[in-house]
């Protein structure tokens, strides 16, 4: 067993743990991929599989399979209720009724209620959020990404990091890269049945491409390269264990929101996304009608608040030297990955 402390860390050894850290992505593309995968951790391809649904029963990886990438898909955004109170828990049940609501949140700001849509198409979205604004009689914030400077949550956590990344020198590509709301990702028929038929998740058996493509009628050599297209096209991020930052002790996150001069915004978003602790960094529009006038988004994951605070202090004296907030989350009321009722397939 490995000498690593906390209750979750005393549930695994070190080939757990260079399973947790070491195939957060780079998942094999082969019809037995745990073989390869056992034979880099040193055990058989049927152990490999075991351990992953262990990790998987025991709520450190939250599933295992495909990280999808909706800005590319289709059409996603992020959304805020200022909910009552007296009626938070009935409002964030209706928003957690929409399969299409992949993320929710309560953050310690007026606007308290933080979730995520995705849907294949920009109408099917502003559809679901014209619902939820009828059935909550609540004004929606609506904030599509704009432009994505840096968003990966792989990050290792088998560790004694305060926030994400502490114990990793190395910088990130933050180049700007545009994001359309009427995107489709140029999906072949195949694509987007593969995509539908992964987006909870890969089963968990020695050959788990063979029972994808099993399931979808087609040969297995087909799937194994549209996977691989659509890694290289942007629609799939990563393929592995999708990590429970909270259940690993990640669960002082704070979203910061910037009031970034407009002709600044690209140089500073990559700067600010390129520093190792920030794991999230993005641009999202102003909304002066509802008094929203931020238009640049971070993220900071840790386990310890005083630590992201200090990192926060430090991106605002050193990098964006603005009017900003800090949103800390104070419940996950939903989190899923993306998922969709339908995709354009050609």
């Amino acid at each position: 067993m490995s000498a690593l402390s906390g209750n979750w860390r005393d549930a695994i050894d070190d080939v757990d743990a260079a399973l947790i850290d070491g195939y957060q992505s780079g998942f094999p593309i082969e019809e037995r991929p745990f073989d390869r995968v056992g034979a880099d951790l040193g055990i058989d391809e049927s152990a490999a599989v075991d351990r992953v649904r262990a990790l998987r029963e025991a709520g450190i990886a939250r599933r295992f399979g495909a990280v999808l990438n909706p800005p590319v898909i289709g059409s996603s955004t992020l959304a805020a209720i200022q909910a009552p109170a007296d009626r938070f828990d009935e409002i964030a049940a209706i928003v957690n009724e929409y399969r299409q609501v992949n993320h929710n949140y309560a953050r310690d700001h007026e606007w308290n209620m933080w979730f995520v849509v995705t849907a294949g198409s920009r109408e099917a979205r502003d559809e679901i959020l014209a619902e939820i604004e009828t059935r909550t009689g609540c004004d929606v914030l609506n904030l599509p990404m704009l432009t994505d400077y840096y968003i990966d949550l792989e990050f290792p956590v088998v560790n004694a990091d305060r926030f994400a990344r502490e114990s990793l020198e190395a910088g990130t590509d933050s180049s700007a890269t545009r994001i359309s709301e009427a995107a489709t990702g140029d999906l072949s028929a195949l694509e987007a049945d593969l995509l539908l038929e992964i987006q909870d998740g890969f089963p968990l058996s020695a050959t788990p491409y063979r029972d994808i493509a099993a399931e979808l009628d087609a040969a297995v050599e087909d799937v194994l390269a549209a996977v691989e297209r659509l890694l290289a096209t942007g629609c799939i991020k990563r393929i592995g264990c999708v990590i429970n930052h909270v259940a690993t002790g990640f669960d002082a996150n704070c979203m910061v929101v910037w009031d970034v001069p407009d002709e600044d915004l690209d140089a500073w978003g990559e700067r600010a996304g390129g520093l190792p602790y920030v794991t999230l960094c993005y641009h999202r529009p102003r909304r002066p009608e509802q008094d929203w006038p931020y238009n640049l988004f971070t993220m900071i994951h840790g386990r310890d608040p005083d630590a992201v605070d200090e990192k926060i202090d430090e991106l605002a004296a050193d990098y964006l030297p603005v009017d900003h907030e800090r949103l800390y989350s104070t419940e996950t009321l939903k989190q899923t990955g993306a998922r969709y009722d339908a995709l354009l397939g050609t």
